[in-house]
C-alpha cells in the first residue's frame, strides 16, 4: 500500500510531467474528488496550465501549477501513478499486481500527447484542488526529535491523547506519512508496544526517533514499505524475527497490527 516511501517514488516519477501544457483533465466522477473537486472543476482548473513542481507531504502528492491551484493526489491502499506509460512501482502489497484501463480514475493529457494517469483498483484514493496542507503534521522523512516528542505528547484534556502509541504515530495530523506497515516495523525495531498508552521515557523516544529515521532510509533503498524484516511474518503463526516468539495480532487504531509481546514494551 502506498505509504511515505511509495509516494516519494510517485513524486519523483511525476517530474517528467512538469512544464508541459495540459489540454485535457478527466476524472472518473465526483466521488473520486475531495473538498468539492468535481470533474468539471478539475478541467476548469487545469486545462491550459502546466505543472511547475512535484512535492510531497506525508502520503499526499502535491502538483503545483503555474497559474491555478495545486492538485493534491491521495493514493489510498492501491493507487499508483503512471506518466507516459511508465509505472513508478511494479506492484503494491494489496494491489492486483497488473495494470488495467478500467482502474484508471484520472487522466491528465498534455499538448505533446503524453499522459499522466492515476491508477487505483480499489478506489480508495482521491484528487483535491488546493488541499489544506496545514492539516498535516511534519513529514516523516525529515522528522526531528523535537517534532516527534511534540507529536507523541500526551497532554491532559487534549482530544485523542488516550490513543495507543501506534495510533498516534499513524495520525497524519501528528506525523505525516507513516502507515500501517511502517508503524509495525518501526515499533518492532524500537522495542515498543503498539498498544501502549503511557508516555515514553526520553531514552525510548530517542530510540524510536532513531529507528524511524533508519527504517525509512533502509526500506527506501530496498524498494518500499513492504520490505521490512517483519513483513514475511505478518500472518497466522508468524514469529518475531528477533526472538522467535509467536507474534500477537490485534487491531490497533483500526488497523491490523503484529507485534512481539516479549521484547516490545
Amino acid at each position: 500500500m502506498p505509504e511515505i516511501l511509495e509516494v516519494e517514488l510517485y513524486r519523483a516519477s511525476a517530474e517528467p510531467a512538469l512544464g508541459r501544457t495540459i489540454i485535457r483533465a478527466w476524472m472518473v466522477d465526483s466521488r473520486y474528488g475531495r473538498g468539492g473537486t468535481t470533474p468539471a472543476r478539475l478541467r476548469s482548473a487545469l486545462v491550459g496550465q502546466m505543472f511547475t513542481a512535484a512535492r510531497r507531504r506525508g502520503k499526499l502528492l502535491l502538483l503545483d501549477t503555474d497559474g491555478g491551484p495545486t492538485l493534491g493526489v491521495r493514493f489510498g491502499m492501491t493507487g499508483g501513478l503512471v506518466v507516459d506509460g511508465h509505472e513508478a512501482l511494479d506492484r503494491l502489497q494489496y494491489g492486483p499486481g497488473v495494470f488495467n484501463d478500467k482502474w484508471v480514475r484520472a487522466r491528465i493529457t498534455f499538448e505533446d500527447g503524453g499522459q499522466m494517469l492515476v491508477h487505483d483498483p480499489r478506489r480508495f484514493g482521491s484528487l483535491e484542488l488546493a488541499p489544506d496542507e496545514g492539516r498535516l503534521g511534519p513529514d516523516g522523512l525529515t522528522l526531528t526529535l523535537s517534532e516527534l516528542r511534540s507529536a507523541l505528547a500526551i497532554e491532559p484534556g487534549r482530544a485523542g491523547t488516550a490513543a495507543p502509541l501506534k495510533a498516534r504515530l499513524m495520525d497524519q495530523q501528528r506525523v505525516a506519512g507513516v502507515g500501517n506497515l511502517l508503524a509495525d516495523e518501526i515499533l518492532w525495531r524500537a522495542g515498543l508496544d503498539p498498544t501502549r498508552r503511557t508516555p515514553l521515557t526520553d531514552a525510548e523516544l530517542r530510540e524510536l526517533h532513531k529507528q524511524l529515521r533508519s527504517t525509512l532510509r533502509q526500506l527506501g533503498r530496498r524498494g518500499g514499505s513492504h520490505m521490512g524484516e517483519l513483513m514475511e511474518q505478518r500472518g497466522a503463526g508468524g514469529r518475531c524475527p528477533s526472538d522467535g516468539t509467536e507474534l500477537r495480532r490485534e487491531t490497533v487504531g483500526g488497523r491490523t497490527t503484529y507485534w512481539c509481546s516479549v521484547h516490545q514494551h
